[in-house]
């Protein structure tokens, strides 16, 4: 997709082939469903350790396996994005978080539902905000710099409201993730372990920032495709 088609994206406001301001219901299904599924197995999978050890490094004291599923998110947002444009997308924000705070209050704690509600929000909405702004760039730039910026106030947003002290109104966090360990697993500093747990998760989101370029740009050339002639006669 070359900057042409972006910009017939932006000012049509809907694709080629597409009627102005319509969305084929394929796209929004897809669209929300992926992002809820995203979302609500994070919210869970998040209150499980990393159960490892790796050379003696106890991977519960670094990682959840939120990490690994959470990244994908900013996956959906950002094709939805490039393809439809940016207030579609934060459609696909509004409804997927709407649908994924109603099923996460049922499947995690309250706390876990209130802090991953927030900072999906504020990550998402951020991400499509870089990511509109470079869209004209380089294709990789807007994913990669709209995933580091909305990853990294995520991560901030959701372990503080999650497990930090002075959140405690929110109501009681996992009594393991306020217990003191060795921050990051290596280092002389004592820390409660959700700190290391929010560093390491910033590590792999970062990695996967990188990692999703390459499904990012198969999956923009193969789903709902964008004729480059037609977009380029235009």
């Amino acid at each position: 997709m070359n900057d042409r088609d972006t910009s017939v994206l932006v000012t049509a406001g809907a694709a080629p082939g597409i009627p102005a301001g319509g969305v084929p219901r394929s796209a929004w299904v897809t669209a929300i469903a992926a992002m809820v599924a995203v979302v609500v197995s994070s919210n869970i999978l998040v209150q499980y350790p990393v159960q490892a050890t790796i050379g003696g490094l106890d991977l519960a004291d670094l990682l959840t396996w939120g990490a690994f599923t959470y990244p994908a998110a900013f996956l959906v947002t950002d094709l939805t994005n490039r393809r439809f444009g940016v207030a579609v997308a934060r459609r696909v924000i509004v409804v997927g978080f709407l649908m994924a705070v109603v099923l996460s209050v049922a499947l995690a704690t309250p706390r876990i539902a209130i802090a991953s509600a927030t900072a999906f929000l504020v990550g998402q909405l951020l991400d499509v905000t870089v990511f509109d702004r470079l869209r004209r760039s380089g294709w990789w730039k807007a994913p990669f710099v709209g995933s580091l910026l909305g990853s990294a106030t995520d991560t901030t947003v959701f372990f503080s409201l999650a497990f930090a002290g002075i959140f405690g109104f929110l109501g009681d966090a996992d009594p393991f993730s306020a217990e003191s360990a060795t921050l990051l697993g290596t280092a002389g500093v004592e820390a409660a372990r959700w700190v290391s747990w929010a560093l390491a998760d910033f590590s792999v989101k970062l990695a996967f920032a990188a990692l999703f370029l390459v499904p990012y740009r198969l999956v923009m050339n193969l789903l709902w495709p964008i004729p480059d002639r037609m977009a380029t006669a235009a």
